[in-house]
């Protein structure tokens, strides 16, 4: 139960800043947002509010945005369709019922012509009495199908009719979030549990290792190595592996009082055949709540993971992975769940890595995902127009499916792992 939970709440968080940015951007645009979904697949929760209908989805593999001009979200009146219209009080159609019995006074039956409900806003068809007869379409007007009610979007208020800045920063907007929640969970950590100060300070001596033959123990400060000033842990580490085998001299602060220690660092060979050095002592760094340096904290959290993640990403692209190296949904599932069980603290630090990774993710240039759809708006910036609409679908049509093929495979391996290993 504990794993489906965390699971939940880090999915579904990540999820939701990534849309929610999506939603925001759209939303001051102009465009008109048809749905805000976490989740894919059937519906197992809606609420409508304004324009706007929010749902929970039964799979957990995602969620969308559904904008008005998208793809799929073409309101067309075909010839020979049979209409029930209701007009308000300036005589335009105020509600459309397609193809079904309405029952209502002011009802008007009409056999469709023609119809623009994208731009000019009109219907044109014969009616009962077989005359033609023309009516304005209003800009909020509703389309009835089956029962449920689509807005119409006037085209001034779809995706495609908004400028290419608006549309780039739309777009960007939802990785861009994913980078904000980062920060904010890093931003939480360094006030909640405080920022790491990273003072020398030494927390644990190894028993039998260079340090404790030498006399160090647990609390001393380490001031100097070889006369070198030593202002933080991470330059003790760095000048320990360094010198392997060589003796080093260290000044350390013990309740006040100077001591000097003699320590030759063992020397370890590493995979790659490096060979560094190792005294034998432990860390953690004492933490300071300092809510301006926990800003800073989460500013330098935010860029060293993004850089870590890329490193990574720049040797799975040299080829360097197999499918092990890869994770699905059923594979976070399960190391969300080992999380969980180190703290509440441990589940914030790999919410937000899992969603800097998402965030770029999203951003490679790849069909399907947020960044293909950032590579046509920068072709359409340099040809000065839109790549044709129907070869851009069909280029992220192959990409859907190729991501899909790759999910499945990762899913598979990820379930191969969990129970048959």
């Amino acid at each position: 139960m504990q794993t489906i939970l965390a699971f939940i709440l880090v999915f579904g968080l990540i999820v939701f800043f990534h849309e929610f940015g999506h939603f925001i951007f759209a939303k001051r645009a102009g465009i008109l947002v048809r749905e805000f979904a976490i989740g894919m697949g059937p519906k197992i929760f809606g609420m409508k509010k304004g324009e706007t209908l929010y749902t929970i989805r039964l799979l957990p593999l995602g969620g969308y945005v559904r904008m008005a001009g998208e793809d799929f979200d073409q309101i067309e009146l075909q010839p020979g369709y049979r209409v029930g219209l209701i007009l308000n009080e300036d005589e335009k159609v105020e509600k459309i019922y397609l193809n079904q019995n309405v029952q209502h006074p002011n009802v008007l039956f009409m056999e469709v012509e023609r119809a623009d409900l994208n731009k000019k806003m009109w219907i044109e068809g014969y009616d009962e009495e077989e005359r033609l007869v023309r009516f304005d379409v209003a800009r909020n007007a509703i389309i009835v199908e089956n029962g449920e009610e689509t807005l119409i979007a006037p085209y001034e208020r779809t995706f495609e009719a908004k400028s290419l800045w608006h549309r780039t920063l739309t777009i960007f907007a939802g990785p861009l979030f994913n980078f904000v929640l980062a920060f904010i969970l890093f931003l939480l950590l360094g006030i909640l549990q405080g920022v790491p100060t990273n003072e020398p300070i030494v927390t644990e001596v190894v028993d039998d290792s260079p340090a404790s033959e030498a006399g160090m123990k647990a609390g001393d400060y380490v001031k100097s190595v070889n006369g070198h000033s030593i202002d933080k842990w991470d330059d003790l580490s760095e000048f320990v592996k360094e010198n392997p085998g060589k003796e080093l001299s260290f000044i350390v602060d013990r309740d006040g009082q100077q001591v000097e220690l003699s320590i030759v660092p063992d020397s370890v060979e590493l995979k790659n055949g490096d060979k560094v050095g190792q005294i034998g002592v432990m860390y953690q760094s004492p933490m300071e709540k300092n809510p301006l340096k926990a800003v800073v904290y989460g500013v330098q959290q935010t860029w060293e993971s993004t850089v870590l993640i890329l490193q990574a990403l720049v040797y799975l692209i040299a080829g360097n992975f197999t499918l092990d190296d890869l994770a699905g949904p059923v594979g976070i599932y399960q190391y969300t769940g080992e999380v969980a069980k180190h703290g509440f603290f441990t589940l914030m630090y790999w919410t937000a890595a899992l969603s800097i990774n998402l965030g770029i993710m999203n951003l490679l240039p790849l069909p399907a995902l947020d960044g293909g759809r950032l590579m046509f708006f920068g072709i359409e910036a340099l040809r000065g127009k839109p790549v044709d609409r129907k070869k851009e679908g069909m280029v992220h049509l192959v990409g859907i499916v190729l991501l899909m093929i790759l999910m499945i495979a990762v899913t598979w391996n990820d379930i191969q792992r969990l129970f048959f290993q």
